[in-house]
């Protein structure tokens, strides 16, 4: 069939494929391909093709618990959390057996890795001893997902049975949120030097962010060795200052997705999409997060019982697409 699209786009492909590192200038053009072209869809399936290359048709689920819920005084605008969204009142910290017997269930159910969130002012100390609970609970693999952190606490993460913390420099950051870019890369540094593994997404991605911003998040991926990297889109709570700006939908985050996967190249040992749905899967993506507890695109208390997505859905939904969520995780 005759190629219908840019010879330099295919080139680009080539060199993804031929897992050659492509640079931002290639990155910028790729972001810059419209939907519902040929040059798109061959942009997602080389994406595809790379995945189920390097990953084995391994569908990888890392279940989420969030916490803690509390009007958070870091305001960050894009979350549900914070105390001017005014969704959550007070408090609250779900019980020591809530959250065993979430993570038992999840166990159960085939989950890769607990992916522990916290609000930004909870206490490190009672997420460290979350954790070395857990490890005595279950065999399932302990990823942190918490504020910035030096050496002796990332020692300690270490320590309570963390193999790996989840942290992202958001679109906007120092912006849209009180934090500094700069102390969000060197928290992933920490990471990095303590031994634990980092995983990342670019992330919340909407609208109005450029494609400059948000290839020049997919590179600091790449280039800092995420063990997992992909896109994950802003949800707009009721109320939420970002209204204004929309959201980007499944199938343009599923081409993000693919852009990202091309741009991760040989790096990563998994690529990840959230919310979760389907067409990602198409496009590069193999991981999801399964969710209970607190969720800063929520406004339940457990978004399990809200936007949330059970893992036996997560998993199914990998079935569908021909990616395998029983075999071994390759994270770990």
């Amino acid at each position: 069939m005759k190629q219908e699209y840019e010879p330099r786009i295919a080139d680009i492909l080539k060199k993804a494929s031929d897992r050659v590192p492509i640079d931002r200038e290639e990155a910028v053009t790729l972001m810059k391909v419209r939907l519902h072209t040929k040059a798109c869809y061959a942009i997602m399936e080389a994406a595809n093709r790379m995945s189920r290359s390097e990953f084995g048709e391994k569908g990888e689920n890392h279940f989420h618990i969030g916490l803690n819920v509390e009007p958070c005084p870091m305001d960050c605008l894009f979350c549900s959390l914070t105390r001017k969204a005014g969704i959550f009142k007070e408090k609250i910290e779900f019980s020591m057996a809530q959250v065993i017997a979430w993570a038992k269930q999840a166990e159960q159910q085939g989950a890769d890795a607990l992916n522990l969130m916290t609000t930004g002012t909870y206490p490190l100390n009672r997420l460290l001893e979350v954790g070395r609970l857990l490890q005595s609970e279950t065999r399932v693999p302990l990823v942190a997902n918490t504020r910035d952190i030096n050496h002796r606490e990332g020692q300690a993460l270490l320590d309570a049975g963390f193999v790996g913390a989840y942290h992202a420099v958001r679109l906007g950051e120092g912006r849209d949120t009180p934090l500094n870019r700069q102390k969000r890369i060197r928290t992933i540094q920490v990471f990095r030097e303590v031994g634990l593994q980092w995983m990342n997404c670019v992330e919340p991605v909407g609208p109005e962010h450029s494609a400059d911003e948000i290839v020049d998040l997919m590179l600091l991926a790449r280039n800092n060795g995420a063990t997992y990297s992909g896109i994950m889109r802003r949800i707009n709570f009721p109320g939420s200052p970002m209204e204004r700006f929309g959201m980007i939908s499944e199938l343009e985050m599923a081409r993000l997705v693919a852009v990202s996967r091309l741009v991760m190249g040989a790096v990563p040992k998994a690529h990840c999409t959230h919310e979760p749905h389907t067409v990602s899967l198409m496009a590069g993506a193999n991981l999801f997060f399964p969710e209970v507890g607190s969720n800063p695109r929520d406004g339940k208390t457990d978004t399990g019982k809200g936007r949330g997505t059970g893992i036996a859905h997560c998993r199914q939904m990998q079935r569908e697409m021909a990616w395998d969520p029983s075999r071994p995780s390759n994270c770990f």
